[in-house]
């Protein structure tokens, strides 16, 4: 179990049994990053999206994936519902370093 067992949000819920040591977004999680001197690894989802549940399964779920998730990175999940305005944020960041990006 991580930080996001305890969440309300049903996105976040849906990984609070993840092997990923998930923080929600927050001063706590960003505070460890800047502590620790560590990145952040930052997904933002929604209950409803096929890939965010494809990742979930193929990544999240993976114990080897999640060691160096855990290992590397402090991990942060956003429910994009909760948070349009950190996805919008993101959302314009992607679209311009790739010229493309993935949505609803």
């Amino acid at each position: 179990m991580n930080r996001l067992a305890n969440e309300s949000s049903p996105y976040l819920l849906q990984h609070g049994d993840n092997p990923v040591d998930w923080y929600p977004w927050g001063d706590e999680a960003l505070q460890l990053a800047k502590d620790k001197d560590k990145p952040i690894l930052l997904s933002i989802g929604y209950a409803a999206c096929h890939w965010c549940h494809v990742m979930a399964h193929e990544s999240f779920e993976n114990p080897a994936t999640a060691a160096l998730m855990n290992e590397h990175f402090v991990n942060i999940k956003v429910d994009r519902e909760e948070r349009p305005d950190l996805d919008s944020i993101y959302m314009d960041a992607v679209v311009a370093m790739t010229a493309r990006a993935a949505g609803p």
